[in-house]
């Protein structure tokens, strides 16, 4: 597995009915359903996402990569995905899973899916190399070790 695939399914954060998962170097790291600071960072990117889509319909200069992350539902199982790239349509959205499901069956990486802004659960774009958004993996980097979290910070210009 590459070392950008891996980064990428590090991004990945899942919630099931009982915990959520990130996969990132054939591993997995559980972080508990009811984590205050993860309803935080969901909260954040939802109250701010009109911010987000209003430059991802104009990017100024300098800003790239835009995504979502969606939350997808397979009966009692519910597991959240980057979606890059994504427009909007008439009822919500469309764009493409970037991340292999471990927890839901019925999607796949790759495959082009529909949401509405209710399955919205953060987002992110560079802006001059730097990440902006992504609050889920903020959160994320505080239940990583010290040197996965280092690492995601420099190779990747996250700021939290």
């Amino acid at each position: 597995m590459t070392v950008a695939v891996r980064i990428a399914l590090c991004l990945l954060l899942a919630l099931a009915p009982l915990h959520a998962w990130a996969e990132g170097d054939d591993k997995a790291m559980m972080i508990a359903s009811d984590d205050a600071e993860m309803a935080a960072a969901i909260a954040k990117a939802r109250s701010s996402l009109d911010e987000f889509l209003a430059l991802a319909d104009a990017p100024p200069p300098g800003t790239d990569r835009f995504k979502l992350k969606v939350m997808i539902v397979d009966g009692n199982a519910t597991e959240h995905f980057w979606v890059i790239p994504f427009k909007r349509t008439d009822t919500g959205f469309v764009g493409i899973l970037a991340n292999e499901p471990e927890i839901v069956g019925n999607v796949v990486l790759g495959q082009n899916i529909e949401f509405t802004r209710d399955d919205i659960s953060d987002w992110g774009y560079t802006r001059n190399g730097r990440q902006i958004g992504s609050f889920t993996v903020c959160v994320m980097f505080k239940k990583m070790s010290k040197e996965e979290a280092d690492y995601m910070r420099s190779a990747y210009g996250f700021d939290c």
